[in-house]
């Protein structure tokens, strides 16, 4: 028998824990349900939520579907899925702000900022972050969207917006769907086109890194510059 949110005693109920216990002591099923407020026939919020979870891997991929995709999962529709859309983008959002408040100084801080974004995007996705001389991001940009495994660029479309927002440097950044970040040929030319580049602009070429996803074979992520590369 199904049972429904309305049916748990309070201990157990996603909103009543979260003002007693805090939203950290929330599963990420019941942090769903918060949003869906209420199940389908046969199913209850949580277990939906659960359902979506397991379908997609993750918070990180289930974010990732654009609306459409979210309005047609069993239990949704368009204004369920349009509030978990716009808690998604809310997320995004705050680690966009959190990244022009915290210098953007080494790899693992430039992979904080951007794997929420970028580790499970379908397709390569190349990006840049611009720095002011305390390495703060002032702007972040989307340069191109490729396929599954490259993604297309030139030197000029990445130093047109360092040059034009007279930026103190600027950061590359990627992703690998694969989830194995290691740097293909066409990425290690790139980056050494650029590095040329960029130093006969004189402006800050700081790193180039490629995200991927957690793994017992791999780091998470490489940088160019962590690896003596750039």
């Amino acid at each position: 028998m199904n049972i429904r949110i309305n049916d748990l005693p309070d201990t157990l109920r996603p909103r009543e824990r979260m003002a007693r216990e805090g939203a950290a002591a929330l599963s990420d099923a019941e942090i769903l349900a918060i949003f869906l407020r209420v199940g389908v026939k046969g199913q209850s919020a949580i277990e939906i939520g659960r359902r979506l979870l397991q379908t997609h891997g993750g918070l990180s991929a289930l974010g990732q579907l654009d609306l459409s995709q979210l309005s047609a999962e069993h239990g949704l529709g368009l204004a369920k899925a349009a509030q978990l859309a716009a808690a998604f983008e809310l997320g995004a959002r705050v680690a966009r702000e959190h990244g022009r408040l915290t210098p953007l100084d080494s790899p693992i801080a430039a992979y904080d900022t951007f794997a929420p974004q970028m580790r499970h995007l379908p397709c390569e996705s190349l990006r840049i972050a611009l720095l002011d001389t305390r390495l703060r991001a002032t702007r972040y940009l989307t340069i191109s969207d490729g396929t599954v495994n490259e993604t297309i660029a030139h030197p000029r479309d990445i130093l047109h917006p360092v040059v034009l927002h007279r930026a103190h440097g600027f950061l590359l950044v990627h992703n690998h769907p694969s989830g194995d970040p290691s740097p293909s040929r066409a990425d290690r030319d790139l980056t050494r086109r650029i590095a040329e580049a960029a130093a006969l602009l004189q402006v800050n070429f700081l790193d180039h890194l490629i995200i991927g996803r957690p793994s017992p074979h791999h780091e998470p992520y490489f940088s160019f510059q962590e690896s003596g590369l750039l």
